[in-house]
């Protein structure tokens, strides 16, 4: 947790505060299947956790303060996985409807040509 005698260097604070909106921001787009969003959101999650996790291993940020934010991300990606499972097998769904509509109108276009000979 985070020492309120000792808080956050101004550095640190953006680099937390830029995760934060990142996660924000992420949240945003798997509420909304914004699927694309997410393509770009996630390209920059690394560049946005290196600050941080160099941060750490020079010891100017608290261990706590990142665990908990990591974590975060780690729920996040999990759910982000589930809902992208749905997705897909949502898409799957429509897609066989599809076909079974199109074969339907083909079939029946079929038989409404033929003519009796």
């Amino acid at each position: 947790m985070a020492d309120p005698q000792n808080p956050p260097s101004s550095e640190l604070q953006a680099y937390l505060d830029s995760f934060d909106q990142l996660m924000a921001d992420l949240g945003h787009a798997l509420a909304d299947q914004d699927w694309d969003a997410l393509v770009r959101l996630n390209e920059q999650v690394k560049p946005t956790i290196e600050p941080l996790m160099a941060s750490l291993e020079a010891g100017k940020a608290d261990p706590e303060l990142v665990r908990t934010r990591l974590e975060e991300l780690r729920q996040f990606m999990d759910a982000a996985g589930e809902g992208a499972t749905r997705a897909k097998a949502e898409a799957e769904q429509a897609l066989k409807g599809v076909n079974r509509n199109r074969s339907a109108a083909k079939a029946y276009h079929n038989v409404s040509t033929t003519q009796p000979k």
